[in-house]
């Protein structure tokens, strides 16, 4: 399962990337498996910094719930989260997250500040990093390789 809902992950990444901005994808999912959320990066077209995917999709997920709170949901994303974004899914009491690749410059999870290893933080959902890697990993190289040139 968690395969099939990476790739739509994949598949809002490459909506972002298609839209010109970095290919970062995200989907939460309830505990029955159904995704109440799905959302791309958006910061270039929202104009906004925290424009994430995962910000994105905890916004509508707690929309979509009603509550700021998404206990027993878990989220897919294709980067490993940076430090603000696992900041959000600390306070939204996410239950699992699920990355692509891992991103040793600006990831918050397993590198930089390891934010859920902090004694500050209240929440800390499990974390299971390399699903789908090497094509989510693909496609930011690409999206850079192509900037550059």
């Amino acid at each position: 399962m968690s395969q099939s809902l990476m790739q739509l992950a994949l598949d809002q990444a490459n909506e972002a990337y298609e839209a010109g901005e970095v290919p970062v994808g995200a989907v939460i999912v309830n505990d029955q498996g159904e995704v109440i959320a799905a959302a791309r990066n958006r910061v270039i077209e929202l104009k906004d910094a925290t424009a994430h995917a995962e910000i994105l999709a905890i916004r509508a997920g707690g929309e979509k719930l009603g509550s700021e709170r998404l206990t027993d949901c878990d989220l897919y994303v294709t980067l490993e989260p940076c430090t603000m974004c696992a900041g959000a899914i600390s306070f939204a009491r996410l239950r699992r997250v699920y990355f692509g690749c891992s991103d040793p410059k600006g990831g918050g999870v397993d590198h930089g500040a390891c934010f859920f290893q902090q004694a500050t933080c209240h929440h800390r959902p499990e974390v299971y990093g390399g699903i789908s890697e090497v094509e989510a990993a693909e496609m930011l190289k690409r999206f850079f390789k192509e900037k550059r040139d």
